[in-house]
């Protein structure tokens, strides 16, 4: 596959070429394409989804012995596509080295669905395991009968396949042709023939195999979407206001004037407008930059909302009022009738603010839109939906809007990148009649990002007199997702109907045994009220834990217990996802891991300005488990709070790529170290002022803690999600270790120095 070298320039259609993968050497006329319209030689030809039941549409194996795996996921800088190869090697019987991994591209590559979710090997790799597994298979029977050979007696290693001192490759065998062989099941579980045994594995969860990305990313070789430059392109920017509004009329931001006589100074630069879309566009990108900053523009006053301070009250007064409907998620038994009879009862009420995604890379897309058709480039999470929600912008037909990944900053959820990024461009394209590079600029990433949103939780807990968990009561108040993207509302069409919002149902009580448990969503009114959130890495699950698992360790408290043995008492016995026991391999291994001694949190507090802790928690996302403890120091004068060492041990099922899967849990401890301390969106009541890395803090490299982690391997189990466990119990885990070095709960999150000195004066501590 053709690299592209930093700054390299190239023509349409040799960019085509180059970046297409497939498009030259391999035909997707045999994977099935159900009988969509082609746009035969069109440059912006867009004729995928290849279907998914075909081998041809996801493994393609070349005269050289070598193969190319096409999986529709793409690499967002978690290591997923090295896992997924590394799945495609083991069940074709090659070496990773071997094989290579084909970039995400609407003419070439299969919809599995969006990279979203720690999915990709979880769900995408049955596809891989399933069409890679079948492809072997075939292999086997043409290899059969070349070698005269009974299948049963071949073997294999490296693509060569072996038997009764005969040998043959698979390029050999079928190199640059098509199986035209459906898959033996769409999607196959691990050890399910004709998938390999799960004993017999040589390189799922077992060999350290290097990232394939890695190499050119150290020497500077990769190719980001921020480095792509086509002839002919010009630099835009957006012109919005420096910080979005509520959702509604905050978002649509209606122009009420534009001046572009304001930058006609400006070289080349010019005004780009459709409705209430604006931007500017210019032959040198710090012409367009200047052209965005001093561009006249006057827009209509977004709706008043309450600031910052306010935000949890006005959540308090919606429901007073009536206007936050309630519905249970989940329940079972009668939560007030134990609550009421239980020895020890808890209650008290956690809030979390708004967080952003703010990738320190900007957002980026490059977009060529002409009559005949568009190309978009950029680090989308899913090229298929883009090129979807582009078909109504651009007033194009589907199979000629192609939409090619190419990586860029990271996403971590619904960040700008995801949609917005590559539809503006798109659009900027359009009007501008030439292809646009959009780059974001740092207001833009901070003021018009998706945001995870702003939670309360009221919480009610009870014990019995041995400690068994009798009754918990869990009421989260919950901000629905946005669901029209800027760019969507700005040319003119409507908002789509608002969501109701949700609460997290696994974070909430399922790690345990509680016979009476209920789950209730409140719904807070969005439109021009709240600002537009969405999926923010393990979406609402450190919300749901900083309050769940802080009602479980005051529980413990009550019942006068260590937190872990505690827990280890109340540990669920139910079947998780296909089996039992993950929560307990993850509390153990975690316990183990950090070398938990035991005791009763807060039993030996210090007079000292500077005092520590330890705290445990429990929490999980796509469906595996994970455990977190984490020693921290508190100076109680300045109120910050400082993380020493994090351990967390994670249970996902059959853990396919260790050295990737270690990687993001370091990852997750580290970020959720940022967002448990530091990270919250402020705003006046018009809109948001976190603008840039002052106003809106992240964790330094100085501040980091040390971060020790475990991988609990279950090969008895399907693969379950890896890029976001940990994240749910690390701020709880810290809460809980606040309160075991000061005696005082912390139930505001970030647990900023401002939020401790307040909660510790509060308590009457300082």
């Amino acid at each position: 596959m053709t690299r592209l070298l930093q700054g390299q320039e190239l023509s349409r259609r040799s960019f085509l070429k180059g970046s297409g993968a497939l498009v030259v050497g391999f035909s997707l006329a045999g994977a099935g394409l159900n009988g969509t319209a082609r746009a035969a030689g069109s440059p912006f030809a867009s004729n995928g989804s290849p279907d998914l039941d075909q081998v041809d549409s996801f493994v393609a194996i070349h005269g050289d012995n070598t193969a190319s795996i096409l999986t529709g996921r793409v690499e967002l800088g978690q290591g997923s596509s090295t896992g997924l190869l590394v799945l495609a090697a083991e069940e074709l019987g090659m070496d990773v080295g071997q094989l290579e991994f084909v970039r995400h591209d609407t003419n070439v590559t299969p919809n599995t669905g969006i990279t979203a979710g720690s999915s990709s090997i979880r769900t995408g790799g049955l596809w891989v395991r399933s069409a890679a597994a079948t492809a072997r298979q075939a292999l086997f029977g043409m290899a059969s009968t070349k070698l005269g050979v009974p299948v049963g007696s071949l073997s294999v290693s490296k693509g060569v396949v072996s038997g009764d001192g005969k040998t043959v490759t698979y390029g050999e065998l079928i190199g640059d042709r098509l199986f035209h062989t459906a898959m033996a099941s769409p999607q196959l579980l691990p050890g399910v023939a004709p998938a390999k045994p799960v004993g017999s594995y040589t390189l799922v969860g077992i060999a350290e195999v290097p990232r394939i990305d890695i190499p050119a990313k150290v020497i500077g070789g990769y190719t980001y979407v921020q480095n792509i430059r086509v002839p002919g392109m010009l630099h835009g920017r957006l012109v919005r206001p420096r910080g979005q509004g509520a959702y509604g009329d905050g978002t649509r931001t209606a122009i009420v004037s534009v001046d572009p006589s304001s930058i006609s100074h400006l070289p080349g630069a010019r005004v780009v407008r459709r409705n209430d879309f604006l931007g500017v566009v210019a032959p040198h990108e710090w012409d367009a930059i200047q052209a965005a900053a001093q561009l006249k523009v006057t827009y209509a006053s977004p709706p008043e909302i309450s600031g910052s301070g306010n935000l949890f009250q006005q959540m308090r007064t919606f429901d007073t009022a009536g206007k936050a409907p309630a519905r249970v998620q989940a329940g079972a038994g009668n939560v007030d009738t134990a609550l009421a009879s239980a020895a020890h009862t808890v209650s008290a009420t956690y809030s979390y603010h708004y967080q952003s995604h703010v990738s320190i890379g900007p957002s980026c897309a490059v977009a060529d839109v002409t009559p005949n058709g568009a190309l978009v480039m950029g680090n989308t999470q899913d090229a298929y939906a883009v090129r979807t929600k582009l078909q109504p912008l651009l007033d194009l037909p589907l199979n000629v809007i192609r939409v090619e990944y190419w990586e860029g900053s990271g996403s971590y959820g619904n960040a700008p990148a995801r949609y917005d990024t590559s539809l503006a461009a798109a659009v900027m394209s359009q009007l501008a009649g030439a292809p646009v590079r959009l780059q974001f600029m740092r207001w833009d990433e901070n003021g018009w990002d998706n945001y995870g949103p702003a939670t309360m939780v009221d919480m009610r807990g009870g014990v019995d007199g041995n400690g068994k968990i009798v009754a918990l009561d869990y009421t989260g108040f919950q901000i629905p997702f946005m669901s029209t993207d800027p760019t969507t509302q700005h040319v003119g069409f409507p908002l789509a109907p608002a969501s109701l919002g949700s609460a997290d149902t696994t974070n909430s009580g399922t790690q345990y045994t509680i016979p009476n448990r209920r789950v209730t969503a409140k719904s807070l009114p969005l439109i021009d009220n709240y600002f537009k959130v969405h999926t923010l890495r393990a979406p609402g699950a450190p919300q749901a834990c900083f309050a769940s698992e802080q009602l479980i360790d005051e529980l413990a408290h009550a019942a006068r217990m260590d937190p872990y043995q505690f827990r280890l008492q109340n540990l669920t016995s139910a079947k998780v996802n296909d089996g039992y026991g993950q929560w307990h391999d993850a509390l153990v291994a975690v316990g183990r891991l950090a070398n938990w001694q035991p005791k009763v949190a807060a039993s030996n507090l210090s007079s000292n300005t500077v005092v520590s802790g330890r705290g445990l928690a429990l929490g999980g996302y796509a469906n595996s488990q994970a455990g977190v403890v984490a020693d921290i120091d508190v100076n109680k004068k300045t109120g910050k709070i400082t993380v020493k060492h994090l351990y967390t041990a994670q249970v996902a099922g059959l853990t396919v790529y260790p050295g990737g899967v270690s990687n993001q849990m370091e990852g997750n401890l580290v970020m959720g170290t940022s967002r448990a301390l530091l990270e919250e969106v402020a705003f006046n009541p018009h809109r948001v002022t976190s603008l840039d890395w002052v106003t809106y803090p992240i964790l330094r490299f100085r501040d980091s803690p040390k971060v020790t982690t475990a991988i609990v391997q279950r090969t008895d189990l399907a693969p379950t999600g890896s890029g976001e466990p940990p994240t749910a119990p690390t701020p709880a885990a810290i809460a809980n270790a606040f309160f075991d070095a000061t005696g005082v709960r912390i139930r505001e999150a970030p647990m900023t120095p401002a939020h401790v000195r307040a909660a510790l004066k509060a308590a009457g501590v300082v």
